[in-house]
């Protein structure tokens, strides 16, 4: 594993145990420049999970809890007229940061979701015909109740599309549950030192852009998402963007484990986390209790895996 990277892992673990899968997740996300989203209940360790980040990778953070009342302009600012000079004078939002914690996205109104994923994926941000840059490294880690949940606006499927990868937590098991409640879990919020610079992270982030991809690889992500594509249990395939992110996704982790060049394994690692949220089952898969990771499965199964050469 990359050394930098292990150090903020570490970091990271002082104050939520066992996810670490989560966090390797999260932290290929960031090499790929993405943003991920997290598909839990309240409580299980989301807000310290992006303080934690912001906190070992010396990023700016902030956090903006959704509710139906949250406007675009909380978002993405507004102009204020100044009375003394009568200019109108721009006043940033909170997306300002390297870090945006929307917390319960699907608690507020379509429209400021859509505002919300628009700069995500533009990188920029559009007020009264001025267009300003965000910082850079930026991310957004966007929290969602599960579907179902009251008062809740499901996000549609083309705006999920938009984060290279979604996650759940989880619930502790019985020994880290015991440990929460015995206090001997984790350390303070306060306890996680820097151990990355931003500077650190947009350098890496070039070298994970060099990382090589064999031909054979890049057909064989290809054929894996072809294969969504009228599959028998699915409605609706992985789209190019979707075959985007995954190679994204797979020249990062390749990055993570310290290596120079991406291999099936790779693409496996990711698959998941990558294209779960971008597929839509049908009644059949539903009728035979299918969820969209076995349906993965299936299809990781029936596509060859390419024999990579040394040479």
């Amino acid at each position: 594993m990359n050394e930098k990277l292990s150090n903020v892992k570490a970091e990271i673990k002082k104050v939520l145990r066992g996810k670490d899968d989560c966090i390797d997740m999260i932290l290929c996300s960031m090499l790929a420049r993405g943003h991920i989203l997290l598909e839990d209940i309240p409580g299980v360790g989301k807000t310290t999970l992006a303080v934690a980040l912001s906190r070992a990778m010396s990023l700016n953070y902030k956090r903006m809890q959704f509710t139906p009342d949250v406007l675009p302009s909380d978002i993405l600012g507004f102009s204020l007229l100044d009375q003394k000079t009568g200019d109108f004078v721009y006043r940033p939002g909170a997306i300002f940061t390297n870090l945006f914690l929307a917390d319960e996205i699907n608690r507020t109104s379509p429209k400021t979701q859509s505002a919300l994923l628009e700069v995500m994926e533009e990188g920029s941000v559009s007020v009264d015909g001025h267009t300003r840059s965000l910082d850079k490294p930026f991310f957004v880690i966007a929290t969602q109740n599960p579907v179902g949940a009251s008062g809740t606006q499901k996000l549609p499927d083309s705006q999920l599309d938009r984060f290279i990868i979604r996650l759940s937590l989880g619930y502790p098991d019985h020994a880290s549950a015991v440990e929460i409640l015995q206090g001997r879990s984790s350390q303070s919020i306060d306890e996680v030192s820097s151990v990355l610079s931003a500077e650190d992270i947009l350098q890496m982030q070039k070298e994970t852009d060099a990382v090589f991809v064999k031909d054979d690889i890049m057909e064989y992500i290809v054929s894996l998402t072809e294969k969504t594509r009228g599959y028998e249990y699915l409605a609706q395939g992985i789209s190019p963007r979707g075959s985007i992110a995954l190679l994204r996704m797979a020249k990062a982790h390749a990055f993570y484990m310290d290596r120079d060049f991406v291999t099936p394994e790779d693409v496996h690692e990711v698959l998941h986390c990558t294209c779960g949220h971008r597929l839509i089952l049908n009644t059949k898969a539903k009728a035979a209790g299918f969820d969209a990771s076995q349906v993965l499965e299936q299809i990781f199964a029936s596509v060859p895996i390419p024999k990579l050469s040394l040479s």
